[in-house]
């Protein structure tokens, strides 16, 4: 009786030990199931609260995103700048390409490169053939016009005293005539290659021509180029150019001004020219005059601008930034560039209308600083539009003319509310 006691007694322990493994699981799995109810339930009032809140209003717009800054459109005083990109040129009435009017061979060339010249220095002396058969046939045409003119002076004798016909003293008369032609041509020949005037005025035993032709400068200046060495053949191409000579003294910018931006400038304004070389210094300029061609790829106006070059710093070819001052009487509508953004060669901005509402609006402007540009078309003062961070509202776009978020709405006249 005993014994099955026990044996009852131990199998009753063994149960109980296989039984607490089980409800330690039981409870373990119960009080995770509690844990996430609790937080599902932590979760739900915040996603209600979420639902619930009021939207923004319209000047919190720039709130939903941090980093985009809005600002007012309105009309700006005061001196503006419209920034030309051009280059250096030699100003068109002080430089001289000069070229050889005849063929010959170099003998001396007294002119080097950087010297400075004076109107009628001469830059090389040229042994020319031309010369020497220029000044035979013209020696030629001189004897044949005294012989003409003694011919005819006794054909006039003879006639009047009824020893010779008026036939001859007419063909006498002709003789004279054509002799006259010639020589005229033979001298003016001369004077194309550059023989003097006053050399061809004296009598025929007293002149003094030569072979030797000196080329000389056609205007005061410094020589930039030199193509010519002793010894060297030229001839009497135009294209063959032997000196350039220029005045570095006053030179120009010809830069290209835009179509839409024409009306803004005007002959006789001031400007400022900067280089790379020296970009700290501000060259005075004053335009000079403005073409009146448009160019049919870039649709640009070429327009020069005088500057002084007293200390040469400036060299002719490079690139320069010509700064027109437009006028302080003049108000523009101007705005940041970088509120500007431009997609498949237009130009837009981003009008704010709203909480989180974004008007798309194409625009026309031109620069006038290296951060502000002038508004053509587009907007209208007062408007609100985004300055900074129009790229973020860019990456948002949906598309159309939506109330949320923002909308693509096509551009209006200048001057019209949008």
């Amino acid at each position: 009786m005993t014994s099955q006691v026990n044996s009852e007694l131990k199998a009753e322990r063994m149960n109980e030990l296989h039984r607490r493994p089980f409800v330690r699981s039981i409870s373990i799995l119960s009080l995770a199931c509690l844990a996430l109810s609790a937080c599902g339930q932590g979760e739900q009032p915040a996603v209600s609260n979420a639902a619930t809140t009021p939207p923004p209003m319209i000047g919190s717009a720039a709130e939903s995103h941090p980093r985009v800054e809005t600002a007012l459109v309105e009309l700006g005083s005061g001196a503006h700048d419209l920034t030309l990109i051009g280059k250096v040129a030699y100003a068109e009435d002080r430089y001289s390409r000069i070229s050889s009017p005849l063929q010959g061979r170099v003998l001396e060339v007294r002119a080097h490169l950087g010297d400075r010249v004076q109107a009628g220095s001469v830059l090389l002396v040229l042994d020319s053939q031309d010369i020497a058969q220029a000044y035979l046939e013209y020696v030629k045409e001189d004897s044949d016009l005294q012989y003409a003119t003694r011919a005819r002076e006794l054909a006039k004798d003879l006639y009047e005293n009824k020893a010779l016909a008026l036939k001859e003293l007419k063909q006498a008369e002709n003789e004279l005539i054509k002799a006259r032609a010639e020589f005229r041509r033979a001298k003016e020949r001369l004077l194309s290659l550059r023989v003097p005037a006053q050399e061809l005025d004296k009598p025929l035993e007293q002149q003094k021509i030569t072979s030797r032709f000196e080329m000389k400068s056609p205007l005061a200046g410094t020589v930039v180029e030199r193509n010519v060495t002793p010894g060297q053949s030229i001839g009497g191409d135009s294209g063959q150019v032997v000196f350039t000579v220029a005045d570095l003294d006053m030179l120009q910018v010809v830069a290209d001004v835009y179509e839409r931006d024409l009306a803004l400038v005007k002959e006789g304004q001031s400007a400022k020219v900067t280089v790379e070389a020296y970009q700290d210094v501000n060259f005075p300029a004053t335009v000079t005059t403005i073409g009146d061609v448009v160019d049919p790829t870039s649709r640009t106006i070429k327009l020069h601008a005088m500057v002084n070059n007293k200390d040469h710093r400036l060299k002719p070819e490079m690139f320069a930034r010509l700064h027109i001052e437009v006028g302080e009487s003049m108000r523009l509508l101007t705005i940041p560039r970088e509120a500007v953004l431009e997609e498949d060669g237009k130009q837009f901005v981003y009008i704010v209308e709203g909480a989180d509402q974004y008007v798309k609006r194409e625009v026309a402007v031109s620069t006038i600083s290296p951060d502000q540009v002038h508004v053509l078309r587009g907007l209208t003062s007062g408007q609100r539009i985004v300055t900074k961070g129009a790229v973020l509202i860019k990456g948002q776009e949906v598309g159309g003319c939506q109330p949320t978020r923002s909308k693509d709405c096509p551009p209006v006249p200048a001057g019209t509310k949008g």
